[in-house]
């Protein structure tokens, strides 16, 4: 059976390339139960989720034939955004790289991610209320966290789509790249993670994403974590290694 996902592991990322063209990478629950297996080996072995799309276009949206047929318990069983807060959710961070269209719920799998990087091409938004529906893995609360809720409520609520430009004007991208190059930037950014702590990248995303009345005490248990570990010893001693031959 001919997968929805094109997946190539290494030892620091899996890079994951939705392989739908013919739908434009519509996300269908084939797809959506293969990211679930993507996620469970993520989970087992920590690493930098690395999320592309193919022939010029991230995802244009969920599977409006298989959406169409969908009713109230398949809403109520939250097939997408259970997927999506999964991915958000995965111990180290996930980047997304966006070409073409990242629509509806392809939209709503970049906002999930913890870096997005597009291409001039990109066109990114939500035109679910257009189609009778909303959009309910994610963009009505992730969105607003995003990009701030004059612009959220307007891609909403008035089906407005953001091009490139527009996106990293409002920080919903961090930058544009062309399109041949937009993986390299992706594994740049992933190198540069990898150059990290992995330990300390894993803590520091959760307690990033901790909520606010969380804080400040769990960022003192995690520090009290890390004080600990032999990375922060071994780090900090090649730093003063380094200053003093310097």
């Amino acid at each position: 059976m001919a997968t929805a996902l094109r997946i190539t592991d290494g030892p620091d990322r899996v890079v994951v390339e939705l392989h739908r063209p013919e739908v434009r990478n519509a996300i269908d629950r084939q797809m959506v139960d293969e990211l679930h297996g993507v996620c469970d080996d993520l989970e087992r072995t920590p690493r930098t989720l690395i999320l592309a799309g193919s022939d010029g276009v991230f995802a244009s949206g969920a599977d409006i034939a298989e959406l169409r047929e969908r009713r109230r318990d398949d809403a109520l069983a939250g097939i997408n955004s259970t997927l999506f807060t999964r991915i958000a959710r995965l111990p180290m961070p996930v980047i997304a790289a966006l070409d073409g269209y990242a629509l509806g719920g392809g939209a709503e799998l970049a906002f999930a991610a913890d870096f997005r990087l597009g291409t001039p091409r990109l066109t990114i938004g939500n035109p679910e209320t257009g189609l009778g529906i909303l959009p309910a893995a994610g963009a009505t609360w992730r969105l607003k966290e995003l990009v701030g809720e004059p612009l959220a409520m307007e891609i909403l609520l008035a089906g407005r789509i953001l091009t490139a430009e527009e996106a990293l004007a409002a920080r919903l991208i961090s930058a544009i790249h062309a399109p041949e190059n937009l993986l390299q930037a992706a594994y740049d950014l992933a190198d540069r993670i990898g150059r990290q702590d992995p330990l300390a990248v894993r803590i520091t995303k959760s307690v990033f994403h901790a909520p606010r009345e969380a804080h400040p005490v769990i960022d003192q248990l995690a520090q009290a974590v890390l004080f600990e570990s032999e990375a922060k010893f071994d780090r900090m001693q090649r730093f003063l290694d380094r200053k003093k031959g310097s």
